[in-house]
């Protein structure tokens, strides 16, 4: 037996509004989710990028507060150049900013993991090339720079042999950035009476 028409249009056009409308809300929350889905959670500004780059500054008013830090990142990276990240992002957060690894690229170099420092510089070789040595690590003076010196310049330092010297390196792999000289007494093996022979030796 067939339905019969409704014999009021009035509520045939509530019912026909009330479906549409429906409709118009359901697709609005698939755009909501789709738009979550790929906004990126980080956000990072390009300050001075590499040549063939476009530049902007950051409109974020917390570029402007102590939340913000500078890394510039050279090598081995799609777009090389000066970038303002946010303090507690970590190594992987500098390279995704540049826009990725290169194919030629050497990921194993870098510890992605850890914590960036304002003001680093991150070189990203290439697979079968040395990492960065860090130039200029000893002064004319003797005074080595925790945050460029290598293996063999810690080593010129006194009581510090090879193994020292690889928990120096490790630790400011982990760790980011020497702030202060003080630093050196979160290294393990190194006490109070090896640093007091440090500190007027070192600078970061």
């Amino acid at each position: 037996m067939s339905a019969r028409p409704d014999p009021d249009p009035r509520r045939a056009r509530v019912r026909v509004g009330v479906g549409a409308a429906l409709v118009l809300v359901l697709a609005g929350l698939a755009i909501a989710v789709f738009l979550t889905a790929v906004t990126p959670r980080g956000s990072s500004s390009v300050v001075a990028p590499g040549p063939g780059t476009s530049t902007g500054m950051p409109s974020d008013p917390a570029s402007a507060t102590g939340s913000r830090i500078f890394v510039h990142i050279l090598g081995q990276v799609t777009r090389p150049g000066l970038y303002q990240l946010k303090s507690g992002d970590r190594g992987v957060d500098a390279v995704a900013a540049a826009g990725g690894f290169t194919d030629a690229a050497d990921p194993a170099s870098l510890n992605l993991a850890r914590l960036l420092v304002d003001g680093e510089q991150i070189i990203v070789p290439a697979l079968g090339e040395a990492p960065a040595s860090g130039a200029g690590a000893v002064s004319a003076d003797g005074i080595v720079d925790l945050n460029s010196a290598d293996l063999t310049a810690l080593e010129t330092l006194p009581r510090i042999g090879p193994a020292l010297a690889q928990r120096i390196l490790d630790w400011r792999e982990a760790n980011g950035r020497f702030t202060a000289v003080e630093d050196l007494l979160n290294v393990t093996g190194i006490g109070d009476a090896t640093f007091d022979g440090l500190k007027d030796l070192v600078r970061v």
